[in-house]
């Protein structure tokens, strides 16, 4: 059999084997193929406009509602031994430069942090590592680097954790802003003294921890640390228990990964603390870590959802509807799996309301690209609260996109109808985080927000944080 088989190869002509022709649905696939390609082609090398369908773009902005924006001054400074670590002064010109080529601030607040009577910006800057206050002072923004040297500071939480009188500053560290399920996370507490700010370890070898947040969770009079550690594949949630002397016992509550933001709250209304998670990794989800005891962490989801490219970027915890009760904004747009990130239908924010018994019902109320952060604040005056919303991809190649958007309270909060929706700003633009408060003294809540440029970006202003100061109503002008 063999023999009959190598002379029947040997005897037939390649010029005797004819190609079986092609089919006409193989040729119409052959087509499209040749066509999608020409697109990308076109797209990335013209960099034609794509058209998406982000936003829902407002119409205008509020008549009345007006504001003025500043690029608060952040110049990069680095202390004395920092400074001697780089080589000196003549070397430290071009550690400047190269830093002003990466801006990723992961947090601001609004808050008196120096304990002086006065509002200042909270700033975790996750290129410098550092953590710093700005603030107002004759027209001109001052600063003060309160930590350097820190590892991808993604939140800081100010309490008086030691319980001496004066305002700490407790700083959850990412160690790696890449994902990662290395040990590299840390809590940091900046103890505040007479001669400044101390740096305090009190957590180690850790996931990445996103945030930490302060609160008596075990009724024993003195400030206990929940730890949200987002980690990568592993995370989970921890409280730390204060045992005196900034020293602190690790307990674990629960171990999903992802987790972002852990505000405490009394969402349960029994009189002690409860700890809120969001999850956003392998799940789009809300729970509540109800306190039955102390020590006692029960868990308890509130709220998921089936689209697991929601993108959960932050929880905030707020009254928002004034009836007593804790509710929840939940952010959704974070979508950088997919590189720079497309605006979706669904991005926007959620309101959790809180209706009793840990039942929460949820409401989309805003419609926002690439929405990364909230914030609430009574934006025109009338009594209620109305939200703040900030964009980090809202596919910015289009100008008329924007950056924040304002929803305004309507106080109809059983329609199915999303709030009015105005236009605060186009410009700067990758915004991730927001907070609101008086910046300047005058009695009106001004808005702060932090700039994280993403990888490749198509957007070249640099502007790592920005305030809109308030202007005053026309009728007190008048």
């Amino acid at each position: 059999m063999s023999n009959d088989s190598s002379v029947t190869a040997t005897e037939t002509e390649p010029d005797s084997i004819q190609p079986e022709p092609l089919d006409r649905d193989a040729m119409l696939n052959m087509v499209l193929v040749a066509i999608v390609l020409c697109l990308a082609v076109l797209y990335y090398w013209l960099k034609l406009p794509m058209v998406l369908n982000s936003s829902r773009t407002p119409v205008t902005r509020h008549p009345d509602v007006r504001f003025s924006s500043v690029a608060v001054d952040s110049e990069f400074s680095v202390s004395d031994d920092v400074m001697n670590l780089l080589g000196g002064e003549e070397l430290v010109g071009e550690t400047i430069k190269s830093h002003k080529n990466e801006v990723r601030i992961t947090n601001v607040q609004v808050v008196d942090v120096l304990g002086d009577e006065r509002n200042e910006i909270l700033v975790c800057d996750g290129a410098a590592n550092q953590v710093r206050a700005h603030w107002l002072e004759d027209d001109e923004w001052k600063s003060e680097v309160l930590a350097d040297r820190m590892r991808v500071p993604a939140h800081a939480t100010v309490a008086d954790i030691d319980g001496d009188g004066d305002q700490d500053v407790i700083v959850s560290e990412l160690g790696d802003i890449m994902p990662s399920d290395e040990l590299v996370g840390r809590v940091t507490i900046l103890e505040a003294t007479e001669d400044g700010f101390i740096q305090r370890v009190v957590l180690q070898d850790v996931r990445r921890i996103a945030d930490v947040q302060a609160g008596d969770l075990d009724g024993d009079g003195d400030l206990d640390l929940a730890v949200g550690v987002f980690g990568y594949a592993r995370g989970g949630v921890m409280w730390l228990e204060n045992v005196g002397a900034l020293n602190f016992v690790e307990h674990s509550i629960d171990d999903r990964p992802g987790v972002i933001h852990v505000p405490v709250a009394d969402y349960d209304g029994d009189g002690d603390l409860d700890i809120a998670a969001v999850v956003t990794q392998d799940e789009e989800e809300v729970w509540i870590l109800e306190n039955t005891g102390p020590g006692i962490f029960v868990p308890r989801m509130v709220y998921f959802t089936h689209n697991f490219d929601a993108g959960g970027g932050g929880l905030v915890a707020v009254d928002l509807d004034k009836d007593g009760d804790q509710d929840f904004l939940l952010s959704h747009g974070d979508n950088l799996e997919f590189g720079h990130g497309w605006p979706q239908d669904y991005h926007g924010c959620v309101w959790l309301r809180n209706n009793g018994n840990l039942e929460f019902e949820a409401r989309r109320i805003g419609q926002l690209g690439g929405t990364y952060a909230a914030a609430a604040t009574d934006m025109d005056r009338d009594g209620d609260l109305d939200v703040v919303l900030v964009s980090m991809s809202n596919e910015f190649k289009e100008p008329t996109n924007p950056s924040m958007v304002w929803l305004e309270n309507k106080q109809e909060y059983h329609s199915d109808e999303m709030w009015k929706q105005w236009k605060l700003a186009t410009n700067p633009v990758e915004l991730i985080t927001v907070d609101v408060g008086d910046l300047n003294g005058d009695g009106y809540e001004d808005i702060v927000a932090g700039q994280f440029r993403i990888p490749l970006s198509v957007v070249p202003l640099d502007q790592p944080v920005t305030v809109w100061l308030r202007e005053a109503d026309k009728e007190s002008t008048e």
